[in-house]
């Protein structure tokens, strides 16, 4: 009996690599895991194997040794419009307001289930390959400053930083 873990995991991809041999072919297993505690933590990890259970589980381990914590705005979206870019992949990511729900495909809906968000509005841009899809994300994630850390920096306090929309 396993025990409950408190973090979710995702596979995003699993790739088979194949080694031309003197006998035939050799096959290994390269997995790619997303892993997150819906509450603004998440990682992922790559991982290599002959068989499949194995480079999950390396990935998944990956994955929890390199953890990033990400600022969200009331526990569900993001404090602004962030843009993320690594090798060809990119991606635009975009607040949404409350019941928009994730509107993100591909390797992008699984990071934001696991991080926790629940209203965004998320466009890949360029290479569809997932693991520069996901460095991208989590490049534009860290990138992302929150209202508290801008106050810091400022020497301001929050209210001054957060204009409340009315007049």
């Amino acid at each position: 009996m396993r025990e409950k873990s408190e973090f979710t995991e995702r596979l995003i991809a699993i790739n088979r690599i194949t080694k031309v041999v003197k006998g035939g072919r050799r096959f290994g297993f390269a997995a790619l895991v997303v892993v997150g505690n819906q509450k603004g933590s998440i990682g992922i990890g790559q991982g290599k194997s002959k068989q499949v259970p194995d480079a999950i589980k390396k990935a998944t381990e990956t994955a929890k040794r390199n953890m990033h914590q990400i600022p969200l705005k009331d526990g569900r979206t993001l404090h602004h419009d962030v843009y993320g870019k690594n090798g060809a992949g990119k991606v635009l990511m975009r607040s949404a307001p409350t019941g928009t729900g994730i509107i993100a495909g591909g390797p992008m809906r699984a990071v934001c289930e696991v991080l926790g968000i629940q209203d965004i509005v998320a466009k890949s841009l360029g290479s569809s390959n997932p693991h520069n899809v996901l460095k991208a994300l989590l490049q534009g994630l860290k990138s992302q400053s929150s209202p508290k850390l801008l106050s810091s920096i400022r020497g301001k306090k929050i209210a001054e930083i957060i204009k409340k929309r009315g007049n």
